[in-house]
């Protein structure tokens, strides 16, 4: 089967290198157009809303996580402006995007307007209740798109 677009989730741990180059490869292969992603997560951070400065610890708390979120964007930017730039060096015709959110859905929302034929995703290799606790990205994309998924498997971590 050849692919035409290749979404390919890359999500800043070890595994994004292995998952990029699978991606790489195929769409070398399949002279294939490629899209890398990535979701920013929105971290929990909590504010005591007995405080008396409750309002003031509220309005602090939304500059900061704003100022934190435009600081990963530049990370996140430059970091797969690098992998696209390697990607379009090796003659791949290459894109990226990022959102903030959780990833799952943004993957399958992405991977879809995109009109992706080939997703590529990490599994981090967990198993049972630790997997039912955390989630599981590569299940939900696995389960909720209509176009060829490919899970790259990883380590427990």
């Amino acid at each position: 089967m050849s692919y035409q677009k290749i979404f390919a989730a890359l999500d800043r741990s070890p595994m994004s290198q292995v998952i990029f180059t699978h991606a790489l490869a195929i769409a070398k292969q399949d002279r294939a157009s490629l899209m890398l992603f990535h979701s920013i997560p929105l971290e929990n951070h909590e504010i005591n809303p007995y405080s008396s400065l409750y309002g003031e610890a509220l309005m602090s708390y939304s500059r900061a996580l704003q100022e934190q979120l435009d600081e990963q964007r530049k990370e996140v930017s430059a970091w797969l402006g690098d992998y696209c730039q390697i990607a379009t060096d090796a003659g791949v015709p290459t894109e990226y995007d990022f959102k903030v959110g959780e990833a799952g859905r943004w993957i399958k929302d992405m991977a879809q307007t995109w009109d992706a034929d080939l997703i590529i995703v990490g599994r981090r290799g967990l198993t049972g209740l630790q997997e039912a606790l955390l989630g599981s990205v590569s299940n939900y994309v696995f389960h909720y798109v209509n176009c060829s998924v490919l899970v790259v498997q990883g380590t427990s971590q």
